[in-house]
């Protein structure tokens, strides 16, 4: 019987862990524009943000501010971009191959030359956004996506309306 009121004991530890919180380091670290691959940006403000060629590969960007970023050529390889406010920023050329950007707003980027391969688009605003160059781009991730009929895309592709 000890061992069993033990693990409910753990586990009821562990259940009152508070959620990993953003780490305010790493946070000042992007915004003077260091790349920090795998870092905890959770909720971080970058709005404004002029910061090109950063390595922010698996990194953790959940619910971040990107809006009115320059970001060109940024690694997003991998990253958790999961609910982040991204509008009006500038991704040229960057690479969000296998990253997770469920229910994020791109509206009004320009992604263009930017690669998606493998990416998640579920649930993502796309609306203004520009990706004519886009690569790694699929139909079957922008049918769970949405955008507009300024949305421009690479030749072939379309996107729900939001």
């Amino acid at each position: 019987m000890k061992p069993l009121v033990l693990a409910a004991g753990l586990a009821a530890l562990i259940a009152a862990l508070p959620v990993q919180a953003q780490n305010a380091g790493q946070i000042a670290r992007v915004r003077s524009s260091a790349s920090c691959p795998g870092c905890n940006l959770f909720q971080g403000d970058f709005s404004g943000l002029e910061a090109n060629g950063l390595n922010l590969s698996g990194a953790r960007i959940r619910q971040a501010d990107l809006s009115l970023v320059v970001m060109n050529r940024t690694r997003f390889t991998g990253a958790d971009l999961r609910d982040v406010e991204a509008y009006g920023g500038v991704f040229s050329s960057s690479n969000f191959a296998r990253a997770d950007l469920t229910n994020s707003s791109w509206v009004g980027a320009y992604l263009d030359g930017s690669s998606f391969a493998g990416a998640t688009l579920t649930g993502a605003n796309l609306s203004g956004a520009r990706l004519a160059r886009a690569t790694g781009l699929t139909q079957r991730q922008l049918n769970g996506a949405c955008g507009d009929a300024s949305t421009v895309l690479p030749r072939g592709l379309s996107i729900p309306a939001c």
